[in-house]
């Protein structure tokens, strides 16, 4: 029985150890610019896709390669998502600051959207895109270095606009028809896709009766890194102490000099890209597929709401203590332990689900959030007023 909760107890920590690296993003932006992204899931999501790619590519390879590609998918992953967070702030919620409503909805809109794409996605759709932004945005550089054309800007967007979608629709309806299904065939489809971890990962580390999986061992490695990265960033670079001048107090930021609006958009890239090294360590966990983010999202808010909302060390402890109690309830190791106790057995047997679990572990923390409204490490002085 000790056994088996040590097992369980690992298991747990390992899960916490993924919501923290998701969660800490999450809790630098929420922390920083107040924004409810509720498209952090489908990035995580974008960092799993890409180690599939990654993975699938360096398989082809072979040998040294596919060894060595997790570490690959990691550095890939981090930069694909912080650019897409970094197009997400500056294309949609760098127009939203001060309206979280309107902020939640436009990004679950996105989270849509980038579901629906990765079902969908295949070289019209990639051609096409690239195809507008090359003509759109290219023509609105042109156009902004043309001041003599100011008074007629508006109407030159709007009709470049529609000139640059005509030409990316026209375009793909030419390739479908003249390529067919060599171009069509989307790229993952629906289904879920498994990733393969490399060989060294494949195996555990036995202590007694306890065996411990080297693909978690390496997820709490990786979270303990990307604490330990993010602490020395923010402490001990200069836009580290920029961004947490911002988040202390915005308005006597600017007054000093502080570009705030580039560091939000830093900010946003870098809790991005953590969400994509997220994703690239639930990909060793289970299968890839569209809705892998939407797993995770609802207990990573958890996780910055209970520990306070942008304090590093609450995000550690609520993510690790969340990931830790869900598993133990959910599979029924907590029952188990309470043999002796034959009432809160059968209690803890019904809540013995993943989903269910979920569910007991939501009502404790609404109950904590009675006692302790700013979670376990609540903001105090100049953040609160600010």
């Amino acid at each position: 029985m000790f056994a088996g909760f040590l097992d369980a107890l690992f298991n747990g920590i390992s899960i916490g150890a993924v919501l923290l690296i998701a969660a800490l993003g999450l809790a630098i932006v929420f922390g920083l610019m107040g924004v409810i992204n509720m498209a952090h899931g489908e990035l995580m999501m974008l960092g799993a896709y890409t180690t599939f790619v990654v993975q699938n590519f360096c398989k082809q390879l072979g040998g040294f390669w596919f060894e060595i590609y997790i570490f690959l998918a990691l550095i890939l992953a981090f930069f694909l998502t912080a650019i897409a967070g970094l197009i997400l702030e500056k294309g949609v919620i760098r127009y939203l600051y001060g309206r979280p409503l309107e902020t939640l909805l436009a990004t679950w809109g996105v989270s849509l959207i980038l579901q629906q794409f990765v079902r969908s996605v295949n070289w019209v759709i990639v051609i096409g895109i690239a195809i507008f932004c090359l003509l759109f945005f290219g023509g609105l550089r042109i156009l902004k270095s043309r001041a003599n054309i100011s008074r007629v800007q508006n109407w030159i967007v709007a009709v470049l606009l529609v000139l640059s979608l005509g030409v990316a629709i026209a375009t793909g309806n030419l390739l479908s028809q003249t390529y067919q299904l060599a171009v069509t065939q989307p790229w993952f489809g629906a289904q879920n896709l498994d990733v393969t971890a490399p060989t060294w990962l494949q195996d555990g580390l036995s202590l007694g009766s306890l065996q411990l999986p080297y693909a978690r061992l390496f997820i709490i490695a990786l979270t303990i890194v990307c604490v330990g990265g993010i602490y020395i960033f923010l402490q001990r670079s200069n836009w580290g102490l920029r961004i947490r001048a911002v988040t202390q107090n915005r308005s006597m930021s600017a007054c000093l000099g502080i570009p705030t609006a580039k560091v939000d958009a830093i900010t946003f890239a870098l809790g991005s890209g953590l969400a994509g090294v997220a994703g690239c360590a639930i990909s060793l966990l289970g299968s890839v597929g569209p809705n892998t983010g939407q797993n995770y999202i609802i207990d990573t808010f958890m996780v910055v709401v209970v520990g306070g909302v942008g304090n590093l060390l609450g995000t550690i402890v609520a993510a690790l203590g969340i990931g830790t109690v869900n598993y133990l309830i959910g599979s029924g190791t907590l029952a188990l332990l309470l043999t002796p106790i034959p009432p809160l057995v059968d209690f803890f047997n019904f809540f013995a689900t993943t989903s269910m679990a979920k569910v007991m572990v939501f009502a404790l923390i609404i109950a904590f959030l009675q006692w302790k409204p700013g979670g376990i490490f609540p903001q105090k002085g100049r953040t609160v007023d600010a």
